[in-house]
């Protein structure tokens, strides 16, 4: 396999004017899920055409749906089948096989799409993909009547699932987790009686707000103690809808983080969805000491959506925990890299979730903060990082992880001399182009 290396060097001036972010991951994977499974067209405007959203679409073109990816960049319009329009093999009995490639929201999601059909189904990913936990979805399904198994036993991908009458659950999740919840409300469109997920934290609520949105009898309620349950009810059609996909809040983060850190920089990021469920991030930058103030909000589809202006800060440490965790989830990474720059000490616990993701993120993210002169501590469910002190460039591994190579190509613009990110186009599976916009 080619190395596919970058060099990053310390930035040269700071990081001034506007640029628009590409459209959001997670949003962009459920307007084509449910999209298919409605009746009628769905046009979807600022789609997101890294590699994980295409591994859904190429899913449900396998099923049957046609999904035509126009000229004009981010325009895909899905022909939907209906809710039990969804087509198997040809042949009797043969599993239709699903290639998710290494998109866990794929993976997770379709499972609980394809509970409900009248034909088997097999999901497998790429090798990254077939080592992540899937009992987590595999549990609750199972309950709901589901015939899901690991076909490895070791309950990870290739998942094999075969038809069953579903049955409503009420669930109660132990971490909050959108993937999770989000497969068990799919899952419920098809069963014969109501369905609800409480978990301990709100997770991001982009498939109740979608759902409502094509027309499903979704509702959502958080409690005082800070649990949130999401219901269901069974649902005998959607309907199709025009989406126009916000910019994700995720891919903005790292030239929010670039502008916090370089000297000098102003920074106007056009079109960020800011839903709170995902904005935990922002309130970190904010905490830590961050110039950000928020433009011109709007909303779309139910997603409020703004432009944020990122002005050069002086951070300081904080403490992460808690119900934040799960609405920055992806952006810890960055956040522990602004750590490394902020003065005193950053605390991030309650994020055991981190081990699970495309990498073990708390052992990579330690290891390039540590090559890179930091001083970080890994805990079971967390880091501690001793920031302040000068960071040095380093040769760094991506561990193919996107998110690992994004935040550490703006730990090298901040720290001094190069740094070179070993496999880094893995970007792609989330920020086609990156290193363009960077540049």
């Amino acid at each position: 396999m080619r190395d596919n290396s970058r060099i990053i060097r310390p930035a040269g001036r700071p990081f001034n004017g506007e640029i628009t972010v590409p459209g959001d991951k997670s949003i962009s994977h459920r307007a084509v899920m449910f999209g298919a499974i409605a009746k009628g067209t769905t046009r979807i405007r600022n789609f997101l055409m890294g590699a994980d959203c295409l591994s859904t679409i190429d899913c449900f073109r396998r099923l049957g749906v046609q999904i035509d990816v126009e000229a004009a960049p981010g325009q895909v319009t899905v022909h939907g089948r209906g809710l039990r329009g969804l087509k198997g093999q040809q042949e009797p009995a043969a599993s239709i096989v699903l290639d998710t490639g290494n998109s866990g929201t794929t993976t997770r999601l379709v499972s609980g799409i394809l509970a409900g059909q009248d034909f088997p189904s097999l999901l497998s990913g790429d090798a990254s993909l077939n080592t992540r936990p899937m009992k987590r979805i595999m549990e609750p399904l199972s309950q709901m009547g589901a015939r899901i198994r690991s076909v490895k036993g070791n309950g990870c991908a290739p998942l094999a699932i075969e038809p069953g009458q579903l049955h409503g659950i009420q669930y109660t999740t132990k971490v909050a987790s959108a993937q999770v919840k989000s497969s068990i409300l799919l899952a419920g469109l098809y069963a014969d009686s109501s369905t609800s997920v409480t978990e301990p934290a709100l997770s991001r609520n982009h498939t109740e707000l979608m759902l409502k949105g094509f027309g499903a009898d979704v509702s959502s309620i958080i409690k005082e103690d800070g649990t949130a349950t999401a219901s269901i009810a069974p649902c005998r059609e959607l309907y199709a809808q025009d989406i126009i996909v916000p910019g994700d809040i995720s891919s903005a983060a790292y030239f929010i983080a670039a502008a916090l850190l370089v000297p000098g920089s102003s920074l106007l990021i056009k079109n960020v969805g800011i839903n709170p469920t995902r904005a935990g991030f922002l309130s970190v930058c904010r905490s830590m000491g961050g110039d950000i103030t928020i433009l011109s909000e709007r909303q779309a589809g139910g997603e409020p959506s703004a432009d944020l202006l990122v002005k050069h800060s002086s951070l300081h440490g904080i403490t992460i925990e808690g119900s934040l965790i799960p609405t920055l989830i992806d952006e810890l990474p960055m956040a522990a890299v602004l750590a490394a720059f902020a003065d005193g000490t950053t605390v991030i616990r309650d994020a055991a979730e981190l081990k699970v993701k495309e990498s073990d993120r708390i052992a990579t993210v330690t290891a390039n903060l540590r090559a890179m002169g930091c001083d970080v501590t890994p805990t079971d469910d967390g880091m501690i990082i001793r920031g302040g002190s000068p960071l040095h460039g380093a040769v760094l591994d991506s561990y193919l992880d996107h998110r690992i190579a994004m935040s550490f190509a703006v730990a090298g613009l901040a720290a001094d001399g190069e740094t070179r990110i070993r496999n880094a186009n893995c970007v792609d599976i989330s920020f086609p182009g990156f290193y363009d916009y960077f540049n």
